[in-house]
């Protein structure tokens, strides 16, 4: 059986949890580190948006500004995501290809969101795999409504694979932070989200902590990739990276408004 790094729920902000994330891409590549799951929360809340999207066109930065949310780019591809304080877990995982005997895209991303869906399955519901297309990246589904989307990046027959699970969700809370360019108010909005979006505890109709929702997520992957995740901690050398990525790449203006880095895109 196959053993990976489980990384435990740790909490950043939003520059130093994408910073993580490319520095654990960065060591699989160069083999320093193994295949790697990761958990982690963001504090504040924070909008990450696609690494080829506009944020003028996808974020709404005068309310970010003003109830402290901050926005930060991805690597990944993808849409605009809103990561709240209280109400996600946010995975990646980093993995060789060829470790998951993936042969494209759809075929990396159906073999994570079994360890998704398995989570789900394991505190009562049941998820349907959504392929996606050209516009939209594969997804997750309960009941025809989205709980978890995700967004990879390819390099050097690594994958990072990293996306949102829904505890819970406000969508009104939400879209003060997203732009929606054809809706007019926030309420016409949330009408339309909330016939697409939901979460694990509006499905089971009770409370559910992150900790239950966490352990589900655990089992959910060793059980769905057949592999046996093991506690580890972030190197020495994968920290560093991580700060150096963070404050001169993450968290400048450059990389956030423009997607210009000094660093390989």
């Amino acid at each position: 059986m196959a053993v990976w790094r489980l990384l435990k729920l740790e909490t950043y902000n939003a520059f130093m949890n994408m910073a993580i994330d490319g520095a654990i891409l960065r060591a699989r590549i160069e083999n320093l580190v193994p295949n790697t799951l990761r958990f982690y929360r963001w504090k504040p809340s924070a909008v990450s948006i696609g690494r080829f999207q506009s944020i003028e066109n996808e974020v709404q930065l005068d309310n970010c500004e003003k109830y402290g949310v901050s926005v930060v780019r991805r690597i990944t591809g993808g849409g605009t995501v809103y990561h709240d304080v209280e109400d996600e877990i946010t995975y990646s995982v980093v993995v060789r290809k060829s470790d998951l005997n993936a042969t494209d895209i759809t075929s990396v991303y159906a073999k994570i969101y079994d360890g998704l869906t398995a989570a789900i399955k394991i505190v009562g519901l049941q998820a349907d795999f959504n392929v996606g297309d050209s516009k939209h990246c594969p997804n997750i589904t309960i009941n025809g409504r989205k709980i978890s989307g995700s967004a990879q990046c390819h390099k050097r027959g690594v994958v990072l694979q990293h996306g949102t699970f829904l505890v819970g969700v406000d969508l009104r809370k939400m879209f003060t932070f997203l732009r929606v360019p054809w809706a007019k108010t926030c309420t016409e909005i949330v009408s339309v989200a909330q016939r697409k979006i939901t979460s694990i505890r509006e499905e089971l109709g009770r409370t559910v902590s992150i900790t239950e929702v966490n352990e589900a997520l655990i089992n959910g992957f060793q059980k769905a990739l057949s592999m046996k995740l093991v506690d580890g901690e972030l190197s020495t050398h994968e920290r560093g990276l991580a700060e150096k990525l963070c404050k001169e790449k993450y968290a400048t203006d450059d990389w956030n408004l423009s997607g210009r880095s000094v660093y390989e895109k």
